[in-house]
């Protein structure tokens, strides 16, 4: 039923004159408008209480509250998670990569769920994460499975994926052109005008559907006098920010690494994994009961949640502006020295235990510290005559996101649209741009991309991976299969390899169910001992270990099946039929396939 009625919108627009896949446009649009709803009730929750320190000031139950809220939220996303079960692969976006990679982009709804109802268990009770995560991976969820109910094909199920996602950041962040990048740039890596156009439509009905709801202007709102004619960008700059470029991109290295850490030891604790995240939520609160104690200040420590009334406070000139005569400049050096320490380190417990959340809002508010940390630094040495650390404060911000996901356009697009502040846009993106160079270089794995590696899944090229994951084997013409039973004689192998001009042969078993392969080295080793073939019998010869493909799979899928055996051919079986071979693929065929979509591309 689903697919005919795809095939009835494809007949239907070809009549009137469309393109074949005009459909997704509308899809896309729709996609947007539901996310457009599901962000706004996905928010509601988390600003209902993210205020909540304020209002329990004076409180003598605050500190019980600061220390045990993390845990109770990580003993209640245990609890979801046992009641509610879905493959974890990691944070959300890790979640979508590996559908699009190894799952041709088909993911459950179950784990869009579970992601909405831990994430907000975390984030709501202080746990150090974000909200942009959870969006995204609900929005792919939501279109993975419309491109499922119409029964699109794999490569239209990724566009669908990656509309829900990016209408899912325009609507949480008021940034439709960021979420519209952050897509094509990091979870689908394709940037092909038939990927790009539906995405887009989707961003933007989202975006502008939200935008008399939740917000009409910038999350962060620095204001047009954020940087004087006097305190603009120039050569005499440069120094500075190629500074904040390599200290972005060690920070990055080290969250990424904090991170893992906190992952693989609490992986190897002998305890239940649904008491996990309880763990690491109570070692969250320690951190915060022993802060609130260290400074003074009666309120919910800055660490906790996703951060944006702390960035707020970072990106504000009048927070760096000396309130006392003496000692107020060490101390705000102090403060924001261990903002920094704290966010990585809670990060990495709220993460690495097994909450939920994102990963962008924490790399935000660590890059905002550290550009405030160095302004501050810079400022106390007179090296900071013109400007103030609230400009490195916004720079880092893009910085430190840069090196943590390797995508500076993303990073940059994001920040900008967060602040709409035009005035950095220069050290922004060079500051950017270095960080995303130097982390590289030092390690190639992003903070998605390293769960992958972990995997044994290799993320690779942008523009070969695209061509390689949107084609699948039906795409390729495939050779017809030569069949020889298992009990036949060596010799009518022999005779059937002449006769078809081929060296790679399907042996089937008695009741033509699919046995093994014989491959070109198989007949090769026959023939230097030919006066003993007609002695041998074709299962004598067979290789019965060789991987199977489906129609379904993609090509990134069959060349790395084809890497881990060095053979020239590889069956294939139709999807609901893995007994009886359709065809053979081989290595020359795969490559023409490869090599026309490129040049159409």
């Amino acid at each position: 039923m689903r697919p005919t009625l795809t095939r009835a919108l494809r007949k239907t627009s070809i009549r009137l004159g469309f393109e074949r896949d005009w459909y997704l446009y509308l899809v896309a649009a729709v996609i947007g408008l539901v996310m457009a709803v599901v962000a706004t009730a996905f928010l509601a929750p988390l600003r209902a209480v993210e205020h909540w320190g304020e209002l329990m000031q004076g409180n003598p139950l605050l500190p019980w509250l600061i220390l045990l809220a993390p845990a109770a939220g990580g003993l209640l996303v245990g609890m979801l998670r046992n009641l509610i079960r879905a493959r974890d692969v990691g944070p959300g976006v890790t979640t979508l990569m590996y559908a699009v990679l190894r799952q041709r982009s088909r993911i459950q709804g179950r784990v869009g769920l579970q992601k909405w109802l831990c994430s907000t268990a975390t984030i709501a009770t202080g746990g150090s994460a974000g909200a942009e995560g959870p969006i995204v991976n609900i929005g792919g969820v939501i279109g993975s499975n419309v491109a499922r109910i119409l029964g699109t094909r794999t490569q239209n199920t990724a566009t669908l994926l990656g509309c829900g996602s990016a209408a899912g950041i325009a609507a949480v962040f008021n940034a439709p052109i960021a979420g519209i990048f952050f897509v094509m740039e990091i979870l689908l890596r394709d940037f092909s005008l038939k990927t790009f156009t539906p995405i887009v439509i989707a961003a933007v009905v989202a975006s502008a559907t939200t935008r008399g709801v939740l917000h009409d202007s910038a999350i962060f709102d620095v204001g047009a006098g954020f940087m004087g004619a006097d305190e603009s960008f120039g050569i005499a700059q440069i120094p500075i920010y190629l500074v904040l470029g390599l200290l972005s991109a060690l920070t990055a290295i080290a969250f990424i690494r904090c991170l893992k850490i906190a992952s693989d030891t609490f992986g190897r604790l002998p305890l239940p994994q649904a008491l996990k995240p309880a763990v690491g939520g109570l070692l969250l609160g320690i951190m915060g009961l022993i802060s609130i104690m260290m400074t003074g200040l009666a309120d919910v420590p800055s660490f906790y949640g996703n951060g944006y009334p702390v960035i707020t406070n970072l990106l504000d000139p009048a927070t760096y502006l000396p309130s006392e005569p003496d000692g107020s400049l060490a101390t705000l050096i102090l403060l924001v020295g261990l903002l920094l320490l704290l966010k990585v380190v809670g990060t990495s417990l709220t993460i690495g235990s097994g909450g939920a959340g994102g990963m962008f809002a924490p790399s935000l508010l660590i890059g905002a510290a550290l550009g405030g940390l160095l302004g501050l630094v810079l400022e106390s040495i007179g090296w900071l005559p013109n400007g103030s650390p609230a400009h490195l404060a916004l720079v880092g911000m893009a910085a430190v996101l840069a090196g943590t996901t390797h995508a500076p356009l993303t990073a940059i697009l994001i920040v900008y649209e967060l602040t709409q502040s035009y005035q950095v846009i220069l050290p922004l993106m060079f500051a950017a741009v270095v960080s995303t160079v130097v982390a590289r270089s030092l390690n190639r794995n992003s903070i998605y991309t390293s769960r992958l590696r972990d995997m044994g899944i290799r993320v690779g090229v942008m523009s070969d991976l695209t061509i390689l994951r949107r084609l699948t084997v039906s795409d390729v013409s495939l050779r017809e299969p030569v069949v020889v039973a298992e009990e036949d004689s060596a010799q009518k192998l022999m005779d059937l390899s002449e006769e078809h001009s081929t060296s790679d042969i399907i042996v089937v078993d008695q009741h033509g169910i699919y046995a093994g392969m014989v491959t070109s080295d198989d007949l090769k080793s026959a023939l230097i001992h030919r006066e003993a073939i007609p002695l041998l019998q074709v299962h004598e010869l067979e290789r019965s270990n060789l991987p199977t493909i489906t129609t379904d799979d993609t090509l990134d899928t069959v060349i790395e099946k084809f890497s881990h055996n060095d053979v020239e051919s590889l069956p294939v079986f139709d999807a609901q039929d893995i007994e009886h071979p359709v065809g053979v693929i081989t290595r020359k065929r795969l490559m023409q396939a490869y090599q026309v979509e490129l040049d159409r591309e």
